[in-house]
């Protein structure tokens, strides 16, 4: 996994002179960020464009992230709305529910 972040320009490490990677504490702390990038819903290429050395770079990608993250909090809080609705609703069919009929052209 770490050979595959450096491949990818998520992590940087250097060379002892026989070609070992030297994992120092810089290179830890960046697998540390990766992780947590990760974990939070960054791909690879959003976390190396993330790490940017310009600032404004990497505020652009988090911020693209955020509103993904937002959007999709949206339709998830949408889809339990409707979930609900179906569950309590008194209609057979989804189609004989102006509710549901309603929602399922809205997505």
């Amino acid at each position: 996994m770490l050979r595959h972040w450096e491949h990818v320009g998520a992590l940087t490490t250097r060379r002892e002179g026989n070609g070992y990677r030297v994992y120092d504490d810089n290179a830890l702390e960046q697998a540390r960020t990766v992780l947590k990038l990760r974990r939070v819903g960054l791909s690879l290429p959003e976390i190396t464009a993330a790490m940017s050395p310009k600032k404004s770079a990497a505020q652009t990608v988090v911020r693209e992230k955020i509103a993904a993250l937002e959007s999709e909090v949206l339709r998830r809080q949408q889809a339990i709305t409707f979930l609900q609705h179906t569950v309590e609703c008194r209609h057979r069919y989804l189609d004989d529910c102006p509710d549901c009929v309603t929602f399922v052209r809205e997505a």
